[in-house]
């Protein structure tokens, strides 16, 4: 399978730089992969039984947020880190600036990174390497463009692009 994409055309006049230009767009199906379908996917992978990796799956998540109750990070490895972001209201006393003034809290992922070297340079007798940091969880992902260019339609149930990486949202 692939990540399959559509082309779009930035129509923000807003940002010059990326106006009129056309950007790759993701294309996600409609339906997400529950842990019973992870389960599945691992059970045929290992001699596990289902049972025991859904047993396994759900007392990970209740782990995650113990730890991340306790202000840990969780790193989690081939996967990446997990650990706790908020925002707060800013304010001009630094003994104002307590708990009540968080507003929102939410997880922030760091998915596992690593390193690919992509050239070598050779000067005399030294050696260089170019490298990029890739993430480990999609640096295999092939990508295949969609030539229907599917809508958001509701009635129909089709896949419908996805917002990340989109030029009009900043």
């Amino acid at each position: 399978m692939s990540q399959k994409f559509i082309k779009t055309k930035n129509m923000n006049s807003s940002n010059a730089k990326c106006y009129g230009k056309y950007y790759a767009k993701p294309v996600y199906d409609q339906k997400f992969i529950d842990t019973d379908k992870i389960a599945d996917f691992i059970q045929s992978q290992a001699s596990l039984k289902r049972s025991d990796i859904r047993a396994a799956i759900d007392e990970l998540g209740c782990a995650i947020k113990h730890f991340l109750e306790l202000g840990q990070k969780v790193r989690l490895n081939g996967i990446g880190i997990f650990k706790v972001g908020f925002s707060s209201l800013g304010v001009t006393d630094p003994d104002d600036c307590t708990a009540s003034t968080i507003t929102t809290r939410r997880v922030l992922f760091q998915p596992e990174t690593e390193r690919i070297v992509v050239g070598v340079n050779k000067d005399d007798d030294k050696v260089s390497q170019r490298f990029v940091k890739a993430n480990s969880l999609v640096k295999d992902v092939i990508f295949e463009e969609l030539h229907d260019n599917p809508t958001p339609n509701a009635q129909s149930g089709t896949s419908t692009p996805g917002d990340d990486h989109n030029p009009d949202n900043g």
